[in-house]
């Protein structure tokens, strides 16, 4: 299955979202750090990146960005509890597949990473 990184910045929605797709047999890496995942995807192949929009010290877009500098065919879906058309298109526009609204929904965000990984 795919090794998923994901970055939010609260560690039990982080915990959440690994065990949902654990579950689907994928290998997650949590981070709530942006330096400390941005650091881990430098010198580990990450197959798709979920990242909460709202985050400490950055944004979820600007961590994107500076995902794809790093890997440049990284797959992403994006999360926030704060849904804007904003955000949404500018997310889109830097390469993430999918946008995902919180509270998270198991179904949906099951389908959504499999949509991402198979497109």
């Amino acid at each position: 299955m795919a090794n998923i990184l994901v970055l939010d910045d609260v560690l039990d929605a982080a915990i959440l979202i690994k065990r949902i797709l654990q579950k689907k047999g994928h290998q997650v890496f949590t981070f709530t750090e942006e330096e400390e995942a941005l650091n881990y995807l430098r010198s580990n192949t990450i197959d798709l990146a979920i990242l909460d929009i709202k985050l400490k010290k950055m944004s979820g877009v600007e961590v994107l960005e500076e995902l794809k500098k790093i890997a440049p065919t990284i797959r992403a879906i994006m999360l926030t509890g704060y849904p804007t058309l904003e955000t949404a298109r500018e997310s889109l526009k830097l390469g993430a597949g999918e946008y995902c609204v919180k509270p998270i929904d198991k179904e949906e965000l099951e389908e959504k990473v499999a949509n991402v990984l198979s497109a």
